[in-house]
């Protein structure tokens, strides 16, 4: 590994990680190469692993805390003089540890944003509680105490809301349609070569991000669609290639067009034809469900269990190759006034992350640019107060800093 990285520090950061799963310990060892922050405690429901993630650095401490209880994390922050709370557990806990963050006198950045609940008439038409709503509803109360709760701030969404704010900065004039687009040729074995189905992510909210109603941005309006609607192939670059990819319910709808004007928004995962086909057989057996059934006298949620039995996202990475691409499908007008469509993107490989970090690439790409982001509000390069995401602020520091990182982005002119 590479010595940290010095940067000037504008004042002290301490931060409060919740969640030491395979996001929160990828941050760890990412955030542990800099030095931007004083101290940093990592907290987690299962204290093991959090004290397995905190070993790796002097400045980390460990410790217990209970992320659906609001009071626990604030506790947290007060006894260790948290300036800036980072959310990197499953979204069903964003309002607790959102609110504590408030209550605690810190800042808060997310990943994800608050869940959504479908319209109850009409969930494929229009939308009920969207994503994000509920920490929206008190983005005055934030700005009035002047904190910031930037949320949306991991890969998608994220990075990809970072290049939506280039996009609009610098290569477009008009945009008809910011398109993030996800896919890889990620491949999982067992111990004998066989490919196994082993999702790379946290299978409690990527059941929650499949089978909700998507979202889609549209003159004005957003509505909804329904699950794995709109089929499309998309050529990823850098050796990926080809992958359908299908509507799917994500954040950067609901974050991009608050702040960039654009007709049409959408967001599009590259699942496959297995993954997709794993989850309807969920679906039609109700396994997706969170409200708890009870099985022999327990009381259980059956996406809980689905989630249990599955390898952990975390320990799959020795045994998976390939790459990952996060990006963003930009169309419309460039600054000369001439059509244009073009990719903004974001790879990485498996084996790089695995050999350098010790961290499948998936995990690591989510983890990498809250590090960023929270680098830019230590040195003050980066400012703001309310509840913001990653399109407020400007995306030049953000992609050179990613650079920086050993991690390059790239863009390429599609077919117009």
């Amino acid at each position: 590994m590479s010595d940290p990285v010095t940067s000037p520090v504008s004042s002290p950061m301490r931060i409060l990680l919740v969640g030491a799963g395979g996001v929160g310990s990828a941050f760890a060892a990412i955030a542990a190469r800099r030095d931007f922050f004083e101290a940093l405690v990592v907290a987690d429901y299962d204290e093991a692993k959090a004290q397995s993630a905190a070993a790796i650095d002097e400045r980390y401490a460990a410790a217990r805390v209970d992320a659906s209880d609001a009071g626990s994390v604030s506790a947290l922050c007060r006894e260790h003089r948290i300036t800036h709370v980072m959310n990197a557990v499953d979204p069903v806990f964003d309002m607790p540890v959102f609110e504590s963050a408030f209550a605690a006198g810190a800042d808060y950045l997310d990943m994800a944003m608050s869940l959504s609940r479908p319209h109850p008439e009409a969930p494929y038409e229009q939308c009920g509680v969207k994503l994000g709503d509920e920490q929206f509803a008190v983005a005055g109360e934030w700005e009035a105490a002047g904190r910031l709760a930037l949320v949306g701030i991991g890969v998608e969404p994220g990075l990809s809301d970072v290049f939506a704010r280039y996009a609009a900065d610098h290569l477009f004039s008009e945009i008809d349609e910011l398109g993030t687009r996800d896919g890889a040729n990620l491949v999982v074995t067992d111990d004998d070569g066989n490919e196994v189905f082993a999702p790379s992510f946290s299978m409690w909210t990527t059941i929650e991000e499949c089978l909700n109603p998507p979202v889609v941005w549209q003159d004005g309006q957003w509505s909804t669609t329904a699950p794995f609607s709109e089929p499309e192939v998309f050529d990823f670059p850098e050796g990926i290639g080809p992958v359908e990819c299908v509507n799917v319910e994500h954040e950067e709808v609901l974050l991009m067009p608050r702040w960039i004007d654009c007709r049409r928004a959408t967001f599009k995962y590259g699942l496959g034809e297995e993954f997709i086909s794993i989850l309807k057989a969920l679906h039609t057996l109700g396994l997706d469900r969170t409200e708890k059934v009870r099985v022999k006298g327990v009381e259980v949620s059956p996406r809980d269990v689905v989630a249990a039995v599955l390898p952990d996202p975390a320990t799959v990475g020795p045994r998976m190759r390939g790459k990952t691409c996060a990006g963003l499908w930009v169309t419309g007008l460039g600054k000369d006034g001439a059509p244009r469509s073009t990719y903004l993107y974001h790879v990485v490989d498996n084996a790089w992350t695995m050999q350098e970090y010790g961290h499948q690439c998936v995990v690591w790409q989510t983890a990498v640019n809250p590090v960023v982001a929270l680098e830019l509000l230590a040195t003050g390069v980066w400012r703001g107060a309310g509840v913001l995401g990653p399109e407020a602020f400007d995306a030049v520091p953000f992609l050179d800093l990613l650079t920086a990182y050993g991690s390059p982005w790239g863009m390429k002119e599609m077919d117009s």
